[in-house]
């Protein structure tokens, strides 16, 4: 079983020396020293609170290397998971619920790319998206996938092979309606081409 290299960062030597000291005994992780550091593949910052200090902090962690982070907080509310996901954390685990087990859980999850909120917080952020799609973006036919129907549709008769005018007589648009569609779709969500913008769709399972 290959380990986990993980570097703990926190503002005060007795949290991190805390923390690390958990971690060590672990057989699925490797804890390195602020030497290695740029070498670890999830860094695990430990923060009283999600305020401006902690954010800095995360933010100085993620141009060390390209570790990914987890955060460990005495206190996390709704608020708290927005703004640490903004500053690119992958895990959150209170202080109160960070036994090694958890700690660890999370740690090699967030290795393999998956993410991890407590249960209450994730509970009540599905409750805010679902009612983010039904007041907002429901009624301006736009999606959390970031595109609207009429995009959809425009990318999957792309996906089939039609050309600009073949998608604009089958759709009733005008050509020009197509291009800017698309044109859309590329710039908004950064795509190269209309090649990249139907791979994108395949990937969200839209087309």
């Amino acid at each position: 079983m290959e380990r986990t290299t993980v570097h703990v960062h926190a503002r005060d030597p007795i949290s991190k020396a805390g923390v690390a000291s958990q971690l060590r005994p672990r057989p699925e992780v490797r804890v390195v020293g602020d030497e290695e550091a740029d070498q670890a593949r999830v860094a695990v910052v430990v923060v009283d609170n999600v305020d401006d200090d902690a954010i800095q902090l995360l933010h100085v962690v993620q141009r060390c290397g390209d570790s990914r982070t987890v955060l460990v907080a005495g206190r996390l509310d709704d608020g708290d998971l927005v703004t640490a996901v903004e500053a690119g954390v992958v895990g959150l685990v209170r202080r109160s619920e960070a036994t090694p087990e958890r700690l660890v859980k999370v740690i090699t999850g967030a290795a393999s790319g998956e993410g991890a909120v407590p249960s209450d917080l994730l509970g009540r952020l599905l409750d805010q998206v679902g009612a983010l799609q039904r007041g907002f973006l429901g009624p301006r036919g736009l999606k959390f996938n970031g595109l609207a129907a009429r995009e959809v549709e425009v990318l999957r008769l792309v996906a089939d092979g039609c050309d600009t005018s073949e998608i604009a007589h089958r759709l009733a648009y005008s050509e020009r309606t197509v291009k800017n569609v698309l044109h859309d779709v590329t710039t908004r969500l950064q795509l190269r081409n209309r090649s990249h913008a139907v791979a994108y769709a395949l990937r969200q399972g839209l087309i």
